[in-house]
């Protein structure tokens, strides 16, 4: 696995040859498939390039209720308000898991959300788009929802324990989010020429910022040669994106959709869909802070952190007087 990890990726990472004894005993065991605790040795690398991972899917899954906030009160039916506002307290509670597994890495919430607040920690590109209609909740789960299923999956046979704990979790939760978007999109299809157009509108603008998801090509990808390695990553973004296609396509056609991409074809010989890449010109544009939403998406982040403020004082003061009192009963 080792070996063909790196091939996968194109990029060169150390050889067990080149590593000191306890970073060789440290790769054999990920070699192995055992899970990394807290408590174990672990290079400083591996360590980093997990909160750098684990705190920007956290990051994901808090500014991704922005877009989807939006909509509670002007969902179509109150039955809908309930379904997305279930999801929306979904999302707040994955995130929470994922902040707890980030911290068993010495790095506090306080300080993640700080990162993410000067730049310095990035959240998915795709949550950086509007949401223009009620058919745009209707494929954020379908799309959005479908690629995080596709990457998530992956992640819960990652080496490290507490990501891959949280994940299953997290699994069973996202699986629902992505039915309740393919059923609006079944309903818009089944609706009027105009609602259906709609839904159609909405497959256009989300497409390509949904294949985004997974992250730059192999060849442009910086942590992933080193991520694969280590077990952090068990499939690369461009095998994600792939396996993304290959199952979207034949639910398009069922909707009666139209993929927005005039080359994809299947091709028998690969037993895969060919399809268009994105614009990576975009999606670095994005990720550094030009896309439509940025800056709305970060200052809601930025508001919510000062307002709370007071609640985080608070219940640290508390904490300490608490604290205080159990030592003098001491």
């Amino acid at each position: 696995m080792y070996a063909q990890n790196i091939k996968s990726t194109g990029k060169r990472v150390k050889s067990l040859d080149e590593m000191d004894p306890q970073e060789r005993a440290f790769q054999e065991r990920i070699n192995a498939g055992e899970k990394i605790e807290p408590k174990d040795w672990m290079p400083e690398g591996y360590r980093q390039n997990l909160i750098r991972q684990i705190g920007q899917h956290a990051h994901s899954e808090v500014v991704g209720q922005l877009p989807e906030g939006n909509w509670i009160t002007r969902a179509p039916t109150l039955e809908r308000k309930a379904i997305l506002l279930a999801k929306v307290q979904d999302e707040a509670g994955h995130g929470l898991y994922l902040y707890c597994a980030a911290e068993t890495l010495g790095i506090s919430r306080d300080e993640m959300t700080e990162q993410l607040l000067d730049g310095r920690m990035k959240y998915s590109s795709i949550f950086n788009y509007p949401t223009l209609n009620w058919a745009d909740m209707g494929a954020v789960g379908w799309l959005v929802d479908g690629a995080a299923i596709m990457n998530q999956v992956a992640l819960q046979r990652t080496s490290y324990g507490p990501y891959s704990r949280a994940m299953i979790r997290i699994c069973k939760e996202e699986a629902f989010h992505q039915r309740q978007g393919y059923d609006i999109m079944m309903k818009m299809c089944a609706g009027t020429p105009e609602q259906k157009a709609m839904a159609q509108d909405a497959l256009d603008r989300l497409w390509y910022p949904a294949l985004m998801m997974f992250g730059p090509s192999d060849k442009d990808s910086v942590h992933s040669a080193q991520s694969m390695a280590w077990g952090i990553k068990t499939m690369t973004n461009d095998e994600g994106r792939q396996r993304f296609v290959d199952q979207t396509v034949p639910q398009a056609e069922y909707l009666g959709l139209t993929i927005p991409d005039p080359d994809l074809k299947w091709n028998e010989e690969r037993g895969h869909y060919d399809y268009t890449d994105p614009d990576w010109s975009e999606f670095f544009a994005v990720i550094n802070g030009n896309g439509p939403c940025n800056a709305d998406r970060l200052n809601a982040r930025r508001k919510a952190w000062e307002d709370g403020a007071w609640v985080r004082d608070g219940l640290m003061e508390h904490a300490r007087k608490k604290a205080a009192r159990r030592q003098a009963a001491e």
